[in-house]
């Protein structure tokens, strides 16, 4: 007879059971087994308790087993398995242990003979109620206890994930002691192609999250969108039960993953927190290298927003500091350190820290708090951030937090305890000079300790000596290694930290694209609603400035254009944009809770933008409020008078707390100037209005404050660009889209050629970069230092043609920038580049330019005329999903000044108002309508034929803009009746006609570059 395959739900039940049977050591237990009352298999959990422990098992039966049972229910409920797997439960004076880990070394064999005692089970159509229809596809058990539910779908019977999550919604009541929260620790919904998981049922609230390794289309890995790769060697979601669910690795998820996290206040409640597969992947492979490879080693983890990156690093942390090397002998690391680029995220990351910690007093913040120094030491009374340290260190305090501020004494003291071996954990390593502030990592000079410098009689330090030191401080550290996260490496993080490839590239270790996070849909993309408006004014020229005089012509018009967008009037046109726009159009969203961010370019025109807004609203009468926030202090554009971001906010209840402020409903604007446009998170945050030129990391990163998910409320979101094009932030987005890499290393030799070509200028001498520096590191007095650079800075102004200024000038910060960043990572050390890197560093300060100067008096001779601004239109930005390419730090030798063109004052104006002016239409047309007509209706109907759009498509974009013409020929035709003035406008006035053209083909190339295909 013959026999076919199992297609059936069943038989795929059938294929997962019998390989974790026969390959991962399973048994396999049965529904009767089950003791619905106490929801454990009885059987073998006095079976593991009796051949653990005995005694214990003795003291139970003698006890009575219903007391012991009673007793773990009820622990059950209060605490969660989790807690009770690991920690055992007290059963009057015994505790009797209900799981053994898997130990972390061979150090005890009785360790290893425990956690042999475990008892892995799975059960087939679990019956878990009084109804026998009830029942559970398969169920994980550890000792008698389940711990995982699955519902399995199959793809040959026309069922898929889908049905098992609206199973699980519909069917499955969170009642049932089975599936009581935390009773369990994850429930799966699988087919043969995906799988998800939640860890709380609610009814039809439950939220389910992906569980799969990604898919690239293009293959071979790394993932960069949803999905699950073919496989090769079975079912595309084999990886659960062959990958997840073997004896090893629930046992290391039990023990160092899943967290119940408590409540902080009331109204909170508990989460129970089992790691995504990417979380998992990315922890359990950066441990099994550094295992292989032990001290020393840097990796980059590039993980988008959305990716849970605080609950990685808190695993990752954990799990280092019980890292053995690849013999399970000795421990790898002494410490684990956690460097944040934000206070808000020490915060977050040292409480996750705490609150996951078994033992308690193993993590310590560096902050130079003397509360914090007197917990280590009480007989201290003040304490220096390096010591703070030692101490930490010394007092064995295993993962140690702290800020890119205090990050330089943490560097300092593990320099100097060299016996310590440390791993680094950095947070958001794009944010400073390789994750490490450039300003805090100069500060360790300025604190330097040169005690340990050898000093002749007169208790001066040998020069190589010292140059040798400094170096030698700069370099990262021989006894560290470090672990560096970010959604958005830029090509100096790449090449510190990222994996060289045998081409010459760099890649990340690790990659969880913004792609996959978006399908998954842990963030919203930003880019799917994105709106631009483009400015139209006149500006006139002073009465008093001669017509003749001038200027710069490019750098002109940009400081002219950011005057007039930063204009009074521009900013109150713009403002009223917003909260009309906010008003119409976002106010209902999110049920009525949404908010919305302006990003302004300085702190004058966030001030700007403050008043304006608070004006505009009163006058409406709208019940919404703005915030303002900046750092430090600006006089006010008006009163002159300095202010802070408290003084122009005057919260009412007197709490300055911008983020607890910002919560409240009545607050719906948050006016921003380069302050939280990195590691805010406000999920309720929907919308934004830009104002400000973004580009590169920087746009990313601004823009993906919005991409936080709100379940299920929040569904998209919004961008208004009153500032950037389409293509530019489209060029800023594609390189973090799926996976970043650097082209090629930095060329060290370009070093070389900066220094030659500088020291043949002549501006200075080697004699006296040598003084600057020895006199530097001696404390000398500021003014026997300073006639050094200003002798070199006479040089510099009298014996230098402008266009050798300009090289000069160019080079010198090339070398800074480069060497500040290349010294940390070459292999071999240079003297005197680290002397001309502190001479030239103090020298740039001080040269000047005559076309750096040359501009800055037109914003005091030209004044604004008339401002309009019109909407260009809305459109979804389409990334590439190919592997974003950057190129490493420039580091090319200036050739010398770039070609300029100069115009008189008058000619800029003139051409700067044909470009962007309001057009005089005369008596006998209506403004508002012709606009209308212009701006709108025509634009519109261009849209809207297809015939055209697929003619654009198909063009270049010389024959497209034929195309265009012609058709806009034809439609103006058609006004010859209706609105004969503007048709009259359109024949006779060329220039207009000419301008015209442009402005509705620009708005056409712009379609075709985003969206068009998905249009027709």
């Amino acid at each position: 007879m013959l026999e076919f395959t199992d297609t059936s739900e069943k038989g795929f039940q059938k294929l997962i059971v019998k390989e974790l049977v026969g390959k991962e050591g399973y048994i396999e237990t049965h529904s009767n087994d089950f003791d619905r009352d106490f929801c454990l298999n009885k059987k073998d959990l006095f079976e593991f308790i009796e051949i653990s422990q005995p005694d214990s098992y003795d003291f139970i039966i003698k006890k009575g087993e219903d007391a012991f049972l009673n007793r773990l229910d009820l622990k059950i409920k209060k605490e969660g398995i989790i807690e009770v797997l690991r920690k055992g439960v007290k059963h009057f004076d015994k505790t009797i242990y209900l799981f053994y880990p898997q130990p972390n070394s061979n150090h005890n064999k009785k360790d290893h003979l425990r956690y042999e005692t475990n008892i892995f089970s799975v059960t087939q159509e679990l019956v878990y109620t009084g109804n026998n229809k009830n029942r559970i596809d398969l169920v994980i058990f550890i000792n008698g206890f389940p711990i995982i539910t699955m519902e399995l779908k199959n793809a040959f019977t026309h069922q898929a994930v889908k049905n098992a999550i609206k199973q699980y919604k519909k069917d499955r009541d969170p009642n049932d002691k089975i599936f009581n929260f935390a009773r369990c620790l994850v429930h799966f919904a699988i087919d043969t192609d995906l799988a998800y998981m939640t860890t709380k049922l609610d009814k039809s609230k439950t939220f389910f999250m992906p569980f799969n390794k990604g898919l690239n289309n293009g293959e071979p890995f790394p993932p960069y969108g949803a999905g699950n790769p073919i496989n090769p060697l079975g079912l595309k979601t084999s990886y659960i039960w062959r990958d997840i669910l073997t004896r090893s690795s629930l046992s290391n998820i039990i023990e160092k993953f899943v967290h119940l996290e408590k409540p902080k206040v009331k109204s909170d409640k508990s989460k129970l927190i089992f790691p995504r597969y990417h979380q998992l992947k990315v922890v359990r492979k950066l441990l099994e290298d550094s295992k292989e490879k032990g001290i020393g080693i840097k990796y980059l983890v590039q993980h988008s927003a959305g990716s849970g990156k605080s609950n990685s690093i808190t695993w990752l942390a954990h799990q280092l500091i019980g890292l053995y090397d690849k013999n399970n002998i000795s421990p790898i690391f002494d410490s684990v350190v956690v460097v944040t680029d934000k206070t808000i995220l020490d915060k977050q990351i040292r409480e996750n820290i705490k609150n996951f910690a078994q033992v308690k007093n193993i993590v310590e913040a560096i902050t130079g708090n003397s509360t914090d120094i007197k917990k280590l030491d009480p007989t201290e009374t003040s304490m220096s951030k390096t010591s703070h340290m030692r101490l930490a260190l010394e007092n064995n305090k295993k993962i140690i937090i702290c800020t890119v501020q205090t990050f330089p004494y943490v560097l300092k003291t593990v320099q100097e305890m060299e016996t310590k071996n440390i791993a680094f954990i950095i947070d958001e390593a794009h944010s400073g000079q390789n994750g490490i502030s450039s300003a805090s990592m100069n500060a360790i000079f300025s604190n330097t300790d040169f005690t340990k410098l050898k000093m002749d009689e007169e208790g001066n330090i040998d020069t190589e000596d010292l140059v040798n030191y400094l170096i030698k401080t700069k370099k990262m550290l021989d006894n560290a290694s470090y672990f560096a996260f970010t959604a958005t490496p830029k090509n100096k993080t790449l090449e510190t930290f990222g994996t060289k490839q045998e081409d010459g590239t760099f890649k990340p270790f690790h990659n969880y694209s913004m792609k996959q996070a978006i399908e998954e849909e842990y963030i919203l993309d930003v880019l799917q609603n994105y709106t631009t408006y483009k400015s139209y004014y006149k500006i006139k020229a002073d009465n008093n400035v001669p017509e003749e005089k001038e200027y710069e012509i490019k750098q002109a018009n940009k400081k002219i254009k950011n005057f007039v967008e930063g204009n009074e009037l521009a900013i109150a046109e713009k403002a009223k944009i917003m909260v009309d726009h906010f008003n119409k159009n976002v106010k209902h969203l999110i049920n009525y809770q949404a908010k919305s961010m302006v990003v302004t370019k300085s702190i004058e025109s966030a001030m700007k933008y403050k008043d304006a807004f608070d004006k505009y609203l009163k006058e409406t009468g709208l019940p919404y409020k703005a915030i303002v926030a900046f750092s430090g202090k600006k006089a006010h554009y008006k009163t002159g008078l300095e202010m802070t971001e408290s003084d122009m906010n005057n919260f009412s209840d007197g709490d300055n707390d911008i983020v607890k402020q910002f919560r409240k409903n009545e607050y719906k604007f948050l006016i921003v100037a380069d302050k939280f446009q990195t590691g805010f998170d406000q999920p309720l945050l929907h919308t934004m209005y830009v104002d400000k030129e973004l580009s590169g990391v920087q746009a990313v990163q601004t823009l993906s404050r919005l991409n936080r998910a709100f379940k299920p409320h929040k569904t998209d979101t919004m961008v208004l660009d009153f500032y950037n094009d389409i293509e530019s932030v489209k060029k800023a987005f594609e390189p973090y889209y799926t996976t970043t890499i650097l082209s090629e290393e930095t060329d060290v030799n370009k070093l070389n050629d900066l220094q030659d070509s500088l020291d043949n200028m002549q501006v200075y001498s080697e004699e006296e970069v040598e003084e600057f520096f020895k006199l530097y590191y001696t404390n000398a007095e500021r003014n026997i230092l300073e006639p050094i650079i200003n002798n070199c800075k006479e040089i510099f102004d009298t014996h230098l043609e402008k266009e050798e200024q300009i090289k000069f000038k160019s080079n010198a910060k090339s070398f800074v920038r480069t060497y500040s960043y290349l010294s940390k990572i070459i292999e071999y050390d240079v003297p005197y580049w680290e002397k001309l890197w502190l001479f030239l560093k103090h020298l740039i300060t001080k040269i000047k330019i005559q076309d750096e100067e040359i501009n800055e008096n037109i914003l005091n001779e030209v004044d604004m005329d008339s401002y309009r601004i019109n909407r260009i239109g809305t459109t979804k930005i389409s990334l590439e999903e190919e592997e974003g390419i950057i190129e490493p730090i420039p580091v090319s030798t200036s050739s010398g000044i770039a070609e300029k063109h100069y115009d008189t004052l008058s000619h800029i104006i003139s051409e700067f108002n044909r470009r962007f002016g309001d057009i005089n239409w005369g008596d006998d047309v209506d403004k508002e309508e012709a606009e209308k007509i212009l701006i709108e209706k025509i634009p519109d109907k261009m849209k809207a034929n297809i015939k055209i759009l697929k003619s654009i498509i198909n063009s270049d974009k010389d024959n497209a803009k034929i195309t265009s013409d012609e058709k806009v020929q034809d439609l103006m035709f058609d006004l010859m009746s209706t609105n004969t003035g503007i048709y009259k406008k359109f024949v006779s006035d060329p220039d207009f006609k000419n301008r015209y053209l442009e402005f509705v083909f620009d708005i056409l190339w712009d379609i075709k570059n985003s969206s068009i295909k998905e249009i027709i």
